[in-house]
């Protein structure tokens, strides 16, 4: 029932787009030719440990288990949301190694003419956006060299992957659980911040860790008749895309009038609807699970706020547009709309969008609820 009402009252603007995301960047370094390149490489203990401590680092920041070419080149170990070098050393950096294997021919870079000189090659490299994913990096024994494949950019379930020294393997996920494999794709994820890195910036983080729940830095009511909507917990039920793009990357979108408290008409209309807008990445390996978060929707929900505006979406990129709904306030036994839009991309995956009432939180506060193909706890605390 209320997904019915909701979607009745909201509709989807599609505007000229403001901008146009290709599917592919500037950079001429193919995917399948750096994994040949990276194949041929003499990776040992040294460089596994470095590509494991990025993807280690990058998952603990709340992206994927990822290592851009970015930071391969400019600090070496370091993962997406480390903003300063590693303090680590290793003996040779996987930089050093692709640069001696371009310098030397070994890539179309210097072989039959795709680039005229091989600094080009390593300059497209360094700032393109690509990077080493580790699906199940954390199964690694501390040994085994990887397989070394590349996203196909379609529906694949399957492709061809390297082996270090020679030897080809036909990669498949569950080959990726069972031995390392090294998947040359590109990045989604690194210029956004993690609701993880939002939770740092809290100064009571070193504290909580985990348990401390994400506040906007304007928040600093501490009226009692004020409650705060929570998101809890959430819980992924299916893959949203080819195991060779790595895991999902889902915005969370929630427009309301925070704080509502007026009087009179005149002060109804100086109020304006906040949006709140953060990214959850959930890795292959999490799919499933109870995934606690603790992040905040709404920071000042007053007893006049009847409902607000709530949109989950899986990232796929495209044009942006814009999904636009009303959140509720009542004043004087009369009900008020505010008009909302929030961002949306062309080709996102929509997991639910729709209004969320004051009675509908009320009677679940605490409990799993479907969105979509997706479970949340929301709370109002």
């Amino acid at each position: 029932m209320l997904v019915a009402g909701a979607m009745a009252a909201c509709t989807v603007i599609d505007p000229e787009p403001q901008q146009e995301l290709p599917d592919e960047t500037v950079t001429s370094v193919p995917l399948e030719d750096l994994a040949r390149l990276m194949s041929t490489l003499p990776i040992g203990p040294s460089q596994m440990k470095e590509v494991a401590d990025a993807v280690s680092s990058s998952s603990g920041n709340g992206y994927d288990e990822e290592y851009t070419m970015k930071q391969l080149f400019a600090s070496p170990g370091a993962g997406v949301g480390d903003v300063c070098s590693k303090s680590a050393s290793y003996d040779t950096p996987l930089r050093d190694l692709i640069a001696s294997a371009v310098r030397s021919g070994g890539t179309r870079a210097s072989g039959d003419g795709f680039y005229g000189d091989p600094e080009d090659y390593l300059r497209d490299l360094s700032s393109s956006d690509l990077q080493i994913y580790w699906p199940y990096a954390e199964k690694w024994d501390g040994s085994s060299t990887p397989v070394i494949t590349f996203d196909p950019c379609y529906d694949a379930d399957s492709n061809m992957g390297y082996e270090i020294g020679g030897g080809e393997i036909l990669v498949t996920e569950e080959v990726a659980q069972k031995r390392p494999v090294w998947v040359i794709n590109r990045n989604s994820d690194a210029e956004y911040t993690s609701l993880e890195m939002l939770r740092r910036e809290d100064p009571s983080w070193g504290t909580g860790g985990g348990e401390v729940i994400v506040r906007p830095r304007s928040s600093t009511s501490t009226s009692t008749d004020i409650r705060s909507l929570v998101i809890k917990s959430l819980r992924v039920e299916r893959q949203y895309d080819s195991w060779f793009a790595g895991g999902a990357e889902f915005f969370f979108k929630c427009g309301s009038v925070e704080n509502f408290t007026a009087s009179t008409e005149a002060e109804l209309r100086l109020f304006k609807p906040t949006i709140t807008d953060f990214m959850i990445v959930v890795q292959r390996s999490q799919v499933g699970q109870d995934i606690p978060l603790n992040a905040l929707l709404v920071s000042e929900w007053t007893k006049d706020l009847k409902s607000c505006a709530f949109m989950i979406v899986e990232d796929d990129g495209g044009s942006i547009t814009s999904w636009k709904c009303s959140a509720v306030v009542k004043y004087n036994s009369k009900s008020y709309g505010f008009e909302l839009e929030l961002p949306v991309r062309s080709r996102d995956d929509i997991v639910w969008r729709g209004q969320l009432t004051r009675s509908y939180i009320e009677k679940y506060s605490g409990h799993p609820t479907s969105f979509g193909e997706m479970t949340l706890v929301l709370e109002l605390i």
